[in-house]
């Protein structure tokens, strides 16, 4: 049986399993190939909806597509590649749960291919800063979103009952390091979501909001153009937020946030949004091709390697893939990463895979940017595309509309837009689970109250067995 591996579950990896089951049906039938998806959780986060899940605009399991639901005829392991050892075709995987025979949770095996497609992602780009490890939270994760989410919603509930002063002052403080996409659509919905939270809590002022974005560049969101990057600081600054441009974290020690700019304050939250970097497994831990930045070298048509020096049986897409764009007339340019290319590179991927198997001509990767579209919170967005620009509560739309069609498989289209009908009507939830992140504590609380007493028959009859004894 030919056994093909693929090395991550994301936008790219789970399209690209997909497309291969619909391709290779008749062979996954009779049993001629294997396709398995190796990833240590058990679904695909949809990224886009990570700001409106930190918002309560989507819940969060409407924001993550079950691989186990949609990849029917793919058998999937639970695990993190370590490496990737293409000259013995063998991954080696990091269990998480000891799915192999003899496993425990942690231990490694060796998983042998056929070929393998490599589309493991990026990580999260943290910087060596005092006090980040300690007291930030990344925002790439389901889980992520939803402990912002919480941490604000306890914040707010803490300093409700607290007078003026450095502590509650502090609380009501948050801070997001990093202005491109992903953190300017955090704060934008977390200030949204802050603002309407003041209707619940009229113990707190608007003014005591104290939220921040800092950028080490002279401007926020850098996929748009510079006048449209400029109106999206000016309409945050309006409702009440702090840009700080030109400006690093220094220190984050001890909960105080420091600039180099000199600026100080003490903040309850900090989120960190400073870019990705390579994925260690490809960028340090295979024999594959990777350029200096450590993402894995593709040709046009997805396979690992160059038009000189193609690998054999390795194919490879998504943000840990230099991609070359086609579609821009620069040398040397590569497709950005981002789920637009992502969720297509997967699908090309696939067709390619299956075509070099058949012996038929591949075809390159090419894909015009349908143009680039950012919340800013309830009822406000941007969107550019080439020279058109809009802005306000049209592109707002624009933005859900895009992304509830871009979402894969029907189901989770139809729940998000349920949870959006219902907002609508409702408003957003601010129900705070933060005691699900320690689930067992009510329960060892009233532990110590449930002690073992000796029933009455019990205690009857112990001094009849010490006057028989």
């Amino acid at each position: 049986m030919e056994r093909i591996v693929i090395v991550g579950g994301g936008y790219a990896g789970f399209t690209a399993a997909r497309e291969l089951e619909k391709h290779l049906r008749h062979e996954l039938r009779r049993g001629e190939v294997e396709l398995v998806l190796v990833d240590p959780r058990p679904y695909m986060t949809y990224q886009p909806f990570l700001p409106e899940v930190l918002a309560g605009s989507v819940e969060a399991r409407h924001a993550a597509v079950a691989h186990r639901s949609h990849l029917r005829r793919t058998r999937l392991v639970a695990g993190s590649a370590t490496r990737i050892d293409h000259a013995h075709h063998v991954v080696l995987v990091r269990s998480e749960h000891g799915d192999e025979p003899g496993d425990e949770p942690g231990d490694e095996h060796p998983l042998p291919y056929d070929t393998v497609v490599v589309t493991a992602g990026a990580v999260t780009r943290v910087f060596p800063v005092p006090g980040v490890a300690e007291h930030a939270i990344g925002m790439k994760h389901v889980e992520e979103a939803v402990a912002i989410r919480d941490r604000l919603l306890t914040s707010f509930d803490r300093a409700a009952s607290l007078p003026a002063g450095p502590e509650r002052a502090c609380l009501l403080t948050a801070t997001f390091v990093g202005g491109g996409f992903s953190g300017v659509e955090g704060f934008a919905e977390l200030l949204s979501f802050a603002h309407d939270l003041l209707r619940l809590y009229p113990e707190i002022e608007a003014s005591e909001l104290q939220l921040h974005l800092v950028e080490r560049n002279p401007r926020i969101l850098p996929e748009v153009t510079e006048r449209p990057g400029r109106w999206v600081v000016d309409q945050l600054e309006r409702r009440g937020a702090h840009i700080h441009l030109d400006s690093g974290l220094e220190s984050a020690e001890n909960g105080v946030v420091t600039l180099s700019t000199g600026e100080s304050f003490a903040s309850d939250l900090l989120v960190w949004t400073a870019g990705n970097a390579a994925n260690p497994v490809v960028a340090t831990h295979t024999d594959l091709p990777v350029d200096a930045r450590g993402y894995v070298v593709v040709r046009p048509d997805l396979r690992i390697g160059t038009d000189d020096a193609p690998v054999d049986d390795a194919w490879a897409a998504g943000d840990g893939a230099a991609v070359p764009d086609l579609a821009v007339p620069r040398p040397g340019a590569l497709a950005v990463p981002n789920a637009q290319h992502a969720v297509r590179q997967g699908r090309r991927l696939a067709a390619n895979l299956v075509a070099a198997r058949r012996g038929r001509p591949t075809r390159p990767y090419v894909h015009g940017s349908l143009g680039v579209v950012a919340t800013l919170g309830l009822g406000s967005g941007v969107f550019e595309y080439r020279r058109l620009v809009v802005r306000g509560r049209l592109a707002w739309l624009m933005h859900r509309g895009y992304h509830v069609l871009a979402i894969p498989t029907w189901e989770r289209k139809v729940r998000v837009l349920a949870v959006w009908l219902t907002a609508g009507v409702f408003g957003r939830d601010v129900v705070s689970l933060a005691s699900v992140q320690q689930p067992r504590a009510a329960f060892a609380a009233a532990a110590p109250a449930a002690t073992v007493r000796p029933t009455p028959a019990a205690t009857a009859a112990e001094p009849r067995q010490s006057a028989e004894a």
